[in-house]
């Protein structure tokens, strides 16, 4: 404020106006006043508005002799009032000071001072000048420095800007987190100094002066170029009329940085895949998903693509996992080269790879044209041998390919689709592509309706087993073959050239024949108890995929144990595929349970390529003649040689040699004649439940 010229002092006559300047300082938020420019500030005149300020009255301090104004200041505060009066003075300006005063209430409170020397005639005359109540600005002053104390030493990086964008406070939040100091920050503009993304930086402004607040995630740029993700929010200040303050923007930002680095680990470990980097099953399921949607808002058709690299399982085992691994990862590092950016290459586990040709393609023609080409590319592309450390490897792939829809397609019916395409790639001899053909996947619904009812079976007992009665050449029974049959809840009744191939397939086949194994011991012991039929032998057929379990010997023992069967009464046939396929294990296993008491007899013989080298290595018992060489034995000259050739390589094996699908007594007299002299089949009985064999053996008809 300026200095005040000389006053009009409404006691004096002749002024105009005299009420209506005595009603002007009455109602001044504060005092005007005339003292002498003595030590004690004698007071010549002061406005009814002092005692407002001071609790004392106008008369209080111009009475005579008078209260001195300078009485009431603090003593604290005297020596700094006087000094700057004194230089004010000396340098010939106005003057204007804060301080404390003790009202009449004993209240501490805050005075504004401003005055001036008055000269009278040019020489110096008294001082005169304006008091105000400075106690809620002073405070509010304070408080103001205590909270800018605070901010400065936050962790957070806090910054004020102006309504231009110019930063105007900064503290050292800031400069730690952004590595710009105080001064080097204040008077730039904020947008140009720290946003790399200007357009997210304006929307944020907007928002702030449309509703007072905005926050969010902002990529923030650091002096030394990096940049750094914060948690910001931007609140909008002011303006405080009483202060006369403009509006500012406070933002406040916190680091994170690490939190975000997590989330992104987070979400790879649990939308890619560990190993190859590629997205795996959950990551594809949720695109795949997106797509569909999008190909049934657009029309747009696409393809999906199932790759199972063939025989990987031999690699593994030959070489190691670790060769595994590395060739699975550069698999994936060729299929994405075989895809434009738009499609995904994901991985689902093992060797099973997925193409998801996006759906852009307005046919589903074009589509498939498209995943044609791809296919194509992936078969070529996965041709060339693969470097693995010193091995050179080669691998081929057998890819299911379905064109995709929205309109018409699932996520779990374009999956399925593509795997029953892929597996009829496989059988169309690998390293290939096939379509989805719906006949066959018909056949596979089947398949796996099938496979669902084997597991339903076992749960429910459906299984039962029947015995074919096994005769010498006097009509004896000698013997039995117990063969599975399925009993459907609907009483149909399934025989295992319908489902056991379905079995093996899945695996179902382990617990189909333990469930066999432990019903013809049990029904074995049974007979041993009987006089009549203790004699009795009991062929089982056994799964080559069981065969080779590790546990089968000790799996057999506890069977053994707990029905209490004699094991020299258990045959267990066995196919020449098992013994071809890994006879090492086979011989071993064969050759530990012929120390336990049984015996073996070699299925289906002449049907595989077991040479007579392999024969003699084994443990064997028997030979069994297969019913498809007797079914022409009689009319067929190559059936009636191979059929005297088994009975002779029996013979000289000291093998013994049995028949199966005997049904004519012409049959029966070539077997005979020819040195058989063990036959099975209709000629005799049909296979019976174990209360009709039992009355079989016995001769009870």
């Amino acid at each position: 404020m300026s200095a005040m010229q000389p006053m009009l002092d409404p006691s004096l006559p002749g002024q105009a106006g005299p009420l209506s300047l005595t009603l002007l300082l009455r109602n001044l938020p504060g005092a005007v006043y005339r003292c002498h420019n003595d030590r004690d500030w004698t007071i010549e005149f002061i406005s009814e508005g002092v005692e407002k300020l001071t609790g004392y009255s106008a008369a209080a301090f111009t009475a005579r002799p008078g209260m001195a104004f300078g009485s009431i200041i603090l003593p604290e505060d005297r020596a700094s009032v006087d000094s700057a009066v004194a230089l004010a003075l000396a340098q010939g300006r106005a003057y204007q000071m804060t301080y404390r005063i003790r009202t009449a209430g004993g209240e501490i409170r805050w005075v504004c001072e401003q005055g001036a020397l008055n000269l009278t005639n040019g020489r110096p005359g008294m001082l005169e000048g304006f008091l105000s109540d400075f106690t809620r600005l002073k405070l509010a002053d304070l408080k103001m420095l205590e909270q800018a104390s605070f901010l400065q030493r936050a962790r957070d990086a806090i910054i004020a800007m102006d309504m231009y964008s110019t930063i105007t406070y900064w503290n050292q939040g800031a400069e730690r987190l952004y590595g710009w100091s105080a001064p080097e920050a204040l008077g730039r503009r904020f947008c140009d100094l720290l946003c790399d993304k200007p357009a997210l930086y304006e929307e944020a402004f907007r928002h702030t002066l449309q509703n007072s607040e905005w926050s969010g995630e902002l990529s923030h740029v650091r002096r030394d170029g990096s940049t750094v993700e914060t948690d910001t929010s931007w609140t909008l200040l002011g303006p405080d009329n009483t202060l006369g303050a403009c509006q500012k923007i406070l933002v406040i930002g916190t680091d994170i940085s690490e939190r975000k680095l997590n989330e992104s680990r987070i979400f790879r470990l649990a939308y890619f895949d560990h190993l190859t980097e590629l997205p795996n099953r959950a990551n594809l399921l949720d695109h795949l998903r997106r797509a569909l949607l999008g190909s049934a808002r657009t029309r747009k058709f696409g393809a999906l693509m199932f790759c199972d690299l063939d025989n990987f399982k031999f690699l593994n085992d030959s070489w190691g996992h670790a060769t595994g691994d590395e060739l699975l990862q550069a698999v994936a590092r060729r299929l994405e080269h075989c895809v434009r950016e738009a499609d995904m290459v994901a991985r689902l586990g093992g060797d099973e790879f997925v193409v998801l040709i996006q759906p852009v393609e307005d046919s589903r023609e074009l589509a498939a044209s498209q995943a044609e080409t791809v296919a194509a590319k992936v078969v070529a592309a996965l041709a060339a041998p693969f470097q693995l450390g010193e091995l050179n490897y080669s691998v081929s792939v057998s890819i299911g390919v379905v064109t995709l829809c929205g309109t018409h397609d699932t996520v779990e019916s374009a999956l399925r689709q593509a795997d029953a395409a892929m597996y009829q790639a496989k059988a169309a001899g690998r390293n290939t592509f096939r379509f989805h053909d719906p006949a066959v996947q018909a056949a596979w619904s089947a398949r796996a309706e099938l496979e669902g009812g084997l597991r339903r079976a076992l749960q429910h007992d459906e299984f039962v087993l029947h015995y074919q009665p096994q005769l010498d050449r006097s009509g004896r029974v000698i013997g039995a073959e117990a063969l599975l049959r399925w009993r459907l809840p609907n009483g149909r009744v399934l025989y295992p050239a319908e489902f056991i191939a379905v079995a093996e397939e899945s695996g179902i086949i382990i617990d189909i024949g333990s469930w066999v194994l432990r019903t013809a011991c049990a029904e074995l012991a049974r007979w041993q108890r009987m006089p009549e039929m203790a004699g009795l032998t009991l062929s089982v057929n056994v799964s080559a995929r069981q065969f080779i379990e590790a546990d089968f010997v000790s799996m057999l023992q506890a069977i053994f144990e707990h029905s209490g069967v004699q094991p020299s009464g258990l045959k267990l046939e066995l196919t020449e595929s098992l013994v071809i396929t890994d006879f090492t294990q086979t011989a071993h296993t064969m050759t530990t349970l012929k120390r336990r008491g049984l015996s073996f007899s070699l299925d289906d013989f002449g049907t595989g390529y077991s040479s007579l080298a392999t024969l003699r290595k084994l443990p064997l018992d028997q030979l069994k003649i297969d019913h498809s060489f007797m079914r022409d034995v009689l009319t067929d000259h190559n059936d009636a040689s191979i059929v005297r050739s088994i009975i002779a390589l029996g013979d000289s094996l000291g093998l013994q040699v049995i028949a199966e699908g005997v049904e004519t007594m012409g049959q029966r007299q070539f077997l005979s004649d020819a040195g058989c002299h063990i036959y099975q089949g209709f000629l005799y009985q049909c296979a019976l439940s174990a209360e009709h064999f039992t009355q079989y053996a016995r001769g009870v008809h």
